[in-house]
């Protein structure tokens, strides 16, 4: 059971890190927030949190979460101007525990930063998204000192209750979240290709996934995608920029390795070919900030296929 008694603070409530903060203030734990833009933590003060407007409020928690988008994303809010340990005055929290996914290179040089100021760094990345937090079946995976991520981990299984492992010293948590972002990558882009080949041979696609999702082969990602490939719903929950990043972050560890990778080559291109057809559009913008998911209606066009809305009401499975 986690220990309310400490004092916790958090930087970054993008569409994960809000609904995880949330779910610490409504477990009546002590929590300072700071976002860059202040007005979209503002709602969680009236649930109980406090929203801080400099990095450097957060300097005085017994323990620092972070999630935010890149490992330079990170570094600044660490040691930018304006961060947290740059404008400390006196001690600085124990310990730092990061959500985010970023590269092992990153996470080691920060961890190196940070150990010059006494500090322990825990990598926390978690498996999910904003329906899967509210469904309370979000996870995540650990490491670093084994005490401090020790300390930590019943603060995480707050907003990560479907199970919080402890994998090991150092960046471990960083290679886990990789793999595992790069296996949602492959699977999205396999579920694409073989729900348009069903769908063109005249299979409904919410009879198809409802087929698959009832099998073996079935899965809460695939349950969960399910609504957006019936329905065109691109809502966001995870941008193709995102998803080629983690994959490149995986070819590099590959590379690295001597692992060989084949299939997430191959996903990576089909990635950056959705990548560039949006690029070609006026829309551009609007293409790369929704789903990866939307992948469906670029390799659709590619098959000859022009997509409709199926307008069925399929649920998550979460």
């Amino acid at each position: 059971m986690a220990n309310n008694t400490q004092s916790i603070g958090w930087i970054g409530v993008g569409r994960m890190g809000y609904q995880m903060v949330e779910r610490l203030v409504k477990a009546n734990h002590n929590v300072s927030i700071w976002n860059r833009t202040k007005s979209k933590a503002e709602p969680l003060a009236k649930l109980g949190g406090k929203v801080v407007d400099k990095l450097a409020d957060l300097a005085g928690v017994d323990i620092l979460f972070a999630i935010v988008s890149e490992g330079k994303d990170l570094e600044e809010v660490y040691f930018g101007k304006d961060g947290v340990v740059t404008n400390a005055k006196g001690k600085l929290p124990k310990t730092f525990v990061d959500c985010s996914s970023i590269s092992v290179e990153d996470s080691e040089r920060i961890r190196a930063r940070l150990k010059e100021h006494g500090v322990d760094f825990v990598c926390a990345p978690v498996s999910g998204n904003g329906h899967v937090i509210k469904a309370g079946k979000l996870s995540s995976v650990v490491s670093g000192p084994e005490a401090s991520a020790k300390l930590a981990m019943p603060i995480i299984e707050v907003f990560a209750p479907r199970g919080v492992s402890y994998v090991g010293d150092g960046e471990l948590a960083r290679i886990c979240k990789i793999a595992h972002n790069v296996m949602l990558g492959v699977v999205i882009a396999n579920l694409v290709e073989i729900t348009l080949l069903a769908n063109k041979m005249g299979v409904p696609r919410h009879a198809f996934l409802a087929f698959m999702n009832n099998g073996v082969m079935g899965s809460m990602f695939t349950s969960y995608k399910t609504p957006a490939l019936v329905n065109l719903d691109w809502t966001t929950t995870f941008t193709p920029e995102l998803l080629r990043k983690d994959l490149d972050l995986g070819l590099d560890l590959g590379r690295e390795w001597d692992v060989t990778m084949p299939v997430t080559a191959a996903t990576r291109e089909m990635v950056q070919q959705h990548i560039g057809k949006a690029l070609s559009q006026d829309n551009s913008k609007e293409i790369l900030a929704q789903d990866f998911a939307r992948m469906m209606e670029t390799f659709a066009g590619l098959s000859g296929m022009k997509l409709a809305s199926e307008n069925k009401n399929v649920g998550m499975g979460l």
